[in-house]
């Protein structure tokens, strides 16, 4: 399906990379790693055309569809669901065709509408609609206009735009920096299912391992293919780099480091499930931490000069913006050690929480008592654009670290890869990778006993992430973070707390267990498990009471679902008869014109109850979804 033959690309006048020889066939699904600025992206760009490689070659079969996620959204004033929709290339051109042949009374509409329902075209707004849902919009936002959406979820329906596409070939570059943990989940989901070819730019280790079974691991100019995982091609190059003393005797070190902290946390775990999780994750850091022997980065953070227990109090909290109220009733207590993971859907209240803990966020209701010699730590997406673009990576130190010898402040960034010359770069040149890197040198040399992150590995690369980790798992403060990386969580984190309807309770299960809830049709499980949630309290006779209650609520809601299917269920019946009439030949002769014209005015009406009746179905399970989660969480 794609081949590379013999490929040589230089940017700016540096080797790329040269020789590049693989091929891509039909159905695989293939991560393409590597370290920032490999070359992953250009090879992209080869790929798609935008650019030409110096020697060699790069060729597509005769007639594979490409996707790929276009990385600027214009001010689109349509709504979303009309800009998704235009990923079928092949839909918009029927559609338009349909439109120019019913406006002339065309003989070919017959063949028209044919390769219309061949395409499932009639359904593509429904599917749109599930694309836009899964990746985290609300009901009702597909009808809003593209433009006034912010960056992010712009980014989201470009990628809603490329999953569109009923592709042979889908181009997929970092599609998770723009999503929370719900939307990672659904979109693993559908790539698991996704017929077609994927070449992934990845570095969600976990994202990696469950959805490929190849990497292309890009490195000094060259590409090797793995077969397996990621997890397997970690192994594989751990064995390869043991054999090399230098990078073997740094990996003896990180190994000795790691292992403390698993013998720590061996005997700090109090919960059966999550503890069971948490050290089968600890047994792979070993093989991890070989596999990046020959990281540019080695950081840890400056001990806090202050441990006050409690860090934190909050104290019956209500937070959220102007009158509408986000969380409700919070009560939480931070101390030194705690390591807290946010769970929750997009739009419960993560970034709130993190927001009302940083006191960037004053509270509506309750108390939120500070320790006195409290020093937070806050990493948001937002911090990277107040870097000063005019300043260096050791300015930016210098101004906060005032007094401090230079060759030590040299030293520290330096394990953030800002060596030599790159220190004195002004950041305005940095990529959205390399600024991320020094917001967290700033707030890992202020020595903060309380971290808050959120999302802190977008455009990190594995290398990056896994140097993080140590750190973090080191780190002598409280930590509270919110990610999609689930590696992440798993091997840094040892309490899950659930956002969601305005509630912050315990999560006692693990991330698989996260994941099942999120993708079970009704969240009844979470509330039926005790041990998960202890959402049902009172004996089986109330409980029995209450979901008789709740499904008598439901009941009009399933009704009306259930009338909207069987409406459509007969209006595509009809339509798939008239299509067929249509589609007979005769029907186009001189003496058929009155039959002809009849049956073509029957045919628009029915596609325009049929529209209808879809966006009634659309409406009415979209309020019996909220329904049943608003019932499963009471």
């Amino acid at each position: 399906m794609l081949n590379f033959t013999e490929v040589s690309l230089r940017r700016g006048g540096e080797q790329l990379f040269s020789g590049l020889d693989f091929t891509l066939h039909a159905g695989q699904k293939v991560g393409l790693v590597g370290a920032n600025g490999a070359g992953k992206s250009s090879l992209f760009s080869l790929v798609l055309g935008d650019l030409a490689c110096e020697n060699g070659s790069v060729k597509l079969s005769n007639g594979v569809v490409l996707a790929h996620v276009a990385q600027e959204t214009p001010p689109d004033p349509r709504p979303a669901l009309e800009y998704v929709l235009d990923g079928d290339q092949e839909l918009r051109s029927l559609q338009q065709a349909l439109r120019a042949a019913e406006a002339r009374g065309d003989a070919a509409l017959g063949e028209l509408h044919t390769r219309m329902a061949s395409i499932d075209g009639y359904a593509a707004p429904a599917r749109a609609a599930r694309l836009l849902t899964g990746l985290g919009f609300a009901p009702g936002q597909e009808t809003e206009p593209v433009a006034s959406f912010s960056g992010g979820w712009r980014m989201r329906l470009n990628l809603a735009r490329a999953l569109m596409c009923r592709s042979d070939l889908l181009l997929l570059d970092e599609p998770t920096n723009h999503l929370d943990l719900d939307a990672v989940i659904w979109l693993e989901h559908w790539l698991l299912h996704y017929p077609g070819t994927l070449l992934l730019i990845s570095h969600d280790r976990d994202f990696l391992d469950r959805v490929v079974e190849v990497i292309a691991h890009l490195e000094q100019g060259s590409l090797k293919l793995y077969t397996g995982n990621y997890s397997a091609f970690e192994q594989a190059r751990a064995a390869q780099l043991v054999s090399q003393q230098a990078a073997f005797e740094r990996q003896q070190r990180e190994v000795a480091h790691m292992q403390a902290f698993v013998e720590r946390f061996r005997y700090k775990a109090s919960k059966a499930r999550q503890a069971q999780s948490r050290l089968k994750a600890l047994e792979r850091l070993e093989m991890i931490a070989s596999a990046h022997a020959d990281s540019p980065f080695s950081f840890e953070f400056l001990a806090p000069r202050k441990l006050p227990r409690p860090l934190l109090t909050l104290d019956r909290v209500s937070a959220g913006y102007g009158t509408r109220r986000i969380l409700d009733g919070v009560k939480l207590s931070i101390a030194p050690g705690d390591r807290l993971a946010l769970l929750g859907a997009n739009g419960a209240g993560k970034s709130t929480l993190i927001k009302l803990l940083a006191g960037v966020l004053p509270a509506m209701e309750g108390e939120v008592l500070p320790a006195r010699d409290l020093a937070i730590g806050y990493f948001a997406q937002h911090q990277l654009e107040q870097l000063n673009a005019g300043e260096s990576p050791l300015q930016h130190l210098q101004r906060a670290a005032p007094g401090v010898r230079e060759q030590e402040l040299r030293n520290f960034l330096g394990g953030f890869n800002f060596r030599g010359s790159m220190a004195e770069r002004a950041v305005g040149s940095f990529s959205g990778g390399e600024k991320a890197r020094l917001v967290l040198a700033l707030l890992l040399h202020a020595r903060p006993n309380l971290l808050l992150l959120d999302e802190p590995t977008n455009h990190l690369d594995l290398d990056m992430r896994h140097a993080l980790t140590l750190a973090m798992q080191e780190f002598e403060g409280a930590l509270v973070v919110v990610a999609h990386d689930r590696h992440l969580l798993r091997t840094t984190t040892d309490t899950f707390l659930l956002v969601n309807d305005g509630k912050v309770e315990p999560w006692t299960g693990d991330l698989d267990d996260y994941a099942t809830w999120l993708s079970s049709d009704r969240r009844t499980s979470a509330a039926s498990d005790a041990p998960m949630r202890e959402a049902v309290r009172g004996n089986e006779r109330e409980r029995r009471q209450q979901a008789a209650q709740r499904r008598e609520q439901l009941r009009p809601l399933r009704e009306a679902v259930k009338k909207t299917e069987q409406s459509i269920a007969k209006l595509e019946a009809l339509r798939a008869k008239l299509e067929a009439t249509l589609a007979d030949p005769a029907l186009y002769e001189a003496a058929q014109r009155e039959k002809l014209t009849s049956a073509m005015q029957d045919k628009a009406r029915v596609d325009r109850e049929l529209a209808a009746a879809e966006e009634s179905w659309l409406v009415a399970s979209t309020a019996l979804e909220e329904a049943e989660a608003e019932a499963a969480a009471a």
